[in-house]
């Protein structure tokens, strides 16, 4: 037989069963009408629930996306204060330099121009929050510190203290933006 042949005596079958079953019997309307409202009740629990579960997911991605903007705020102010930092540390031998001219000038009148635009200098690096780094006399700390150069200790001091400095550190805050280079007692 062909398979449209199958298929039609298939639903010649199922009209005659059809025909040769008795009605079912209709159930009372209270309890359809529970099974209704039943039906409603768990339609709307699910609804319920799948609207707590997107409130959830929506709370989730608004506070993620509140973190992402303040890291990236956060990351944007930390990459502008390291660029100024880059070019501070480039102008900061001009510093060192005026201060060795200052030390060797013999001319009063040189002298007083160049204590000025040191004073102007210095100003600048205050103005950008920036402090140097002296520890003359200190202990010796690779936190703020390099020390280049050591001596023995004399006699009643201790070892382990800057005796030297060759080159102010400076740091903005915590973070330190160029070492001092100093000579430290051993």
């Amino acid at each position: 037989m062909s398979e449209q042949t199958e298929k039609q005596q298939g639903a010649e079958e199922l009209k005659a069963e059809a025909v040769n079953e008795e009605p079912a019997e209709v159930p009372e309307e209270a309890p359809a009408a529970e099974s209704a409202e039943e039906a409603c009740r768990r339609e709307l629990e699910q609804a319920q629930a799948a609207a707590a579960d997107y409130k959830d997911k929506w709370m989730r991605s608004v506070a993620e996306f509140d973190n992402f903007r303040k890291r990236n705020e956060q990351t944007r102010r930390n990459a502008y204060l390291d660029g100024k930092a880059e070019v501070v540390v480039k102008v900061l031998p001009v510093g060192d330099n005026l201060e060795l001219a200052l030390r060797s000038c013999a001319d009063e009148q040189t002298k007083k121009g160049i204590e000025m635009v040191l004073r102007a200098f210095n100003k600048l690096l205050e103005e950008e929050g920036i402090t140097a780094i002296d520890p003359k006399d200190e202990e010796f700390d690779p936190a703020f510190c390099e020390a280049i150069m050591s001596e023995p200790a004399a006699e009643g001091v201790e070892p382990g203290y800057v005796k030297e400095v060759f080159r102010k550190g400076y740091k903005r805050g915590d973070k330190v933006i160029r070492f001092a280079q100093v000579k430290v007692t051993t």
